[in-house]
């Protein structure tokens, strides 16, 4: 009887995760870097695999500063040096000095993420690749844009995973100058121009990491199935030519799909120690209401119960997030509502917080809006005191605040785009459907609509309101969670491998 094959072994390659399994090293749970929703996915990903018993591997870059600041009190505990506590032989650190002394995942300067880009990917190359030996590679947004067309060489499935729509561009002679046999798998990236042989393209014909991502990995994903279709579509004017192009070969080819990311499990206001009062959906009145009083107290806004409290969670970036709809709408929305005693809190830094500053002093809004810079504490107490969040964005590949608002209670007002299209339905409660207000048409007068329908809502006799609400953060916990993202993974794992990942 022939010997079962063995499981398939996967690298997983990203510049950020969290929360990795305690059995894959004696100090992964300290390994932390996180600059966005790609380091939970990451981790999330990770240990479905791991816990599942598949043969899973992670390569990441060695923020030795991020991780020696997590480490201090472990270090200090058990009188150790770092490189004496290195995590086995599951976690595979890409060694350089260009991100040993880094605080933060990304360098403010561009041409920075660039040259950390390349060191991490000439270790991939170089030293993790051939030590590990994977039957499968999935790599994660430019950072790792040419390992795909190394794979293709290799003959190594690879699945390309797109968080963000940055890329940058570097020339072959600049990607060999760090260390990378890019003569190897030249013909597999996406060059600004073509190039009919490698000696042209080496010098003056730059390399689009994203766009060579895409182009050279069997399968590609979005991180959420509406923005694929937008792009492919042709509706964004910010997605270079490139990038669409290669997107909708592979999407016409059945070699794209959207597979939409979760929220850090930490948002659940059954267990979130950030917030005053813990509640259940069952019980979320009384705890909303307290975690309400606590914030209008801390922020000095005017102590009413029943004021209607909405909530901006996204960075304030006019150029994606909208906030400049909400500007041209907000003095409509506080005057007409007044007696409601309708409140705004901004938890959130960026180009437009200094707008609504002035707006609010302009008006003496003071006991009505707060605008705080971004603060985890101050964000998950939002949550969970507000009725309502905003997000009228442009677009949104994904969007998680939209996802973890109505596991909190709290109902998005936002435009029907991206990941918040795949994740908000507008409510019916006459039909006990959907989980939010969503408008479709991008202008301060379709917001303003939205939050009418919010406060349309808001004044339903309680009763009604609060089973809507039960029922809303019920659904939103089944349904946006890791597990269910990490089965969608799994699955297309085993769809390229033509074979589970679990014999």
């Amino acid at each position: 009887m022939p010997s079962p094959k063995p499981n398939p072994r996967v690298l997983i390659v990203t510049p950020e995760v969290t929360y990795l399994p305690d059995r894959m090293g004696s100090l992964s749970q300290y390994l932390t870097a996180k600059a966005g929703g790609l380091a939970d996915v990451s981790a999330a990903l990770v240990s479905a695999l791991f816990n599942e018993g598949a043969d899973v591997h992670v390569a990441l870059p060695d923020y030795r500063s991020i991780f020696h600041d997590r480490l201090a009190p472990f270090l200090a505990r058990e009188q150790w040096a770092i490189r004496n506590v290195m995590p086995d032989d599951r976690v595979h650190l890409a060694e350089d000095r260009a991100f040993f002394y880094l605080n933060r995942v990304y360098s403010a300067y561009g041409g920075e993420n660039t040259k950390l880009s390349l060191a991490f990917q000439r270790e991939v190359i170089n030293n993790i690749v051939p030590r590990v030996r994977p039957d499968l590679i999935h790599c994660n947004d430019w950072m790792t844009g040419l390992i795909p067309a190394m794979s293709r060489q290799m003959g190594i499935p690879c699945l390309f995973t797109i968080h963000n729509i940055h890329t940058v561009k570097s020339t072959l002679a600049h990607i060999e100058d760090r260390g990378i046999d890019a003569a190897y798998f030249w013909h597999h990236l996406f060059f600004e121009k073509f190039s009919s042989s490698y000696e042209e393209a080496w010098e003056f014909n730059p390399v689009d990491f994203l766009a060579s991502g895409v182009f050279a990995a069997h399968f590609v994903n979005t991180v959420s199935p509406r923005f694929l279709e937008e792009i492919v579509e042709g509706r964004h004017d910010f997605v270079e030519w490139p990038l669409r192009q290669e997107l909708s070969n592979k999407f016409y080819a059945g070699c794209g799909t959207g597979i939409l990311n979760a929220p850090d499990p930490a948002f659940n206001p059954r267990s979130d120690k950030l917030i005053a009062r813990k509640y259940t959906a069952k019980e979320h009145k009384a705890g909303k209401l307290e975690n309400k009083r606590q914030l209008q107290q801390q922020l000095g806004l005017i102590r009413d119960d029943h004021a209607p409290l909405f909530f901006w969670p996204s960075r304030l970036d006019p150029i994606q997030k909208g906030c400049q709809l909400l500007a041209e709408a907000f003095y409509g929305i506080l005057s007409n509502h007044w007696d409601m005693n309708l409140q705004v809190v901004f938890v959130a830094n960026g180009d437009f917080q200094s707008v609504f500053r002035d707006i609010v002093n302009h008006h003496g809004f003071h006991d009505r809006v707060a605008v705080c810079d971004f603060s985890e504490t101050m964000e998950h107490q939002a949550y969970a005191a507000a009725d309502f969040i905003l997000m009228p964005s442009l677009f949104e590949p994904c969007g998680l605040p939209q996802m973890i608002a109505p596991i909190y209670g709290a109902l998005p007002v936002a435009h029907d785009t991206g990941g918040i299209h795949d994740t908000i339905v507008h409510l019916d409660a006459d039909k006990d459907t959907g989980n939010g207000f969503l408008f479709e048409h991008y202008n301060a007068t379709g917001l303003y609509w939205a939050v009418s329908q919010a406060i349309a809502f808001f004044k339903l006799p309680e009763t009604e309101k609060c089973r809507q609400i039960e029922r809303i953060m019920q659904q939103s916990a089944a349904t946006f969670n890791h597990a269910n993202t990490a089965r969608q993974y799994i699955d297309l794992y085993e769809k390229m491998l033509e074979r589970p990942l679990i014999n």
